[in-house]
């Protein structure tokens, strides 16, 4: 198993065409439609230039594969959780059951991505991208 590269930040708002717009204009940052299962009107990706979507912007309202409760304008409130690009999905399993540590699965067929998604000692949720892997 390898974390090869931070993958995105998450962020859960009140103000999705607002939040979109500050990283647009501050980071020249690309909004662009989420892949479906998530819709327009509740979750933007922002795309660098290098045409990876390293801030995702979801509503309150926007369905969550590890869903749990948020509150946006907290301290680390709007914070959902922190992804990580790896390699070996078996491995990484194999090591949280070894651990007996709580975990999910996800499949977003849509662009080849298999997840999965644990919280940390601390209950900082990480996601674990799995591309074609």
């Amino acid at each position: 198993m390898n974390v090869e590269a931070l993958d995105h930040v998450n962020i859960i708002t009140d103000r999705l065409d607002e939040t979109a717009e500050f990283y647009g204009k501050l980071l020249g940052l690309v909004r662009k439609d989420a892949p479906p299962p998530l819709t327009p009107e509740t979750a933007t990706w922002m795309f660098d230039a290098g045409n990876r979507a390293i801030i995702h912007i979801n509503s309150l309202d926007c369905y969550r594969t590890y869903d749990r409760e948020v509150e946006p304008g907290s301290l680390t409130g709007a914070l959902h959780h922190v992804a990580l690009k790896c390699v070996g999905y078996d491995e990484v399993k194999g090591r949280l059951d070894a651990m007996g540590a709580e975990y999910q699965e996800n499949l977003v067929s849509a662009i080849n991505l298999r997840q999965i998604f644990t919280p940390d000692p601390n209950n900082v949720l990480l996601e674990l991208n799995f591309f074609a892997d």
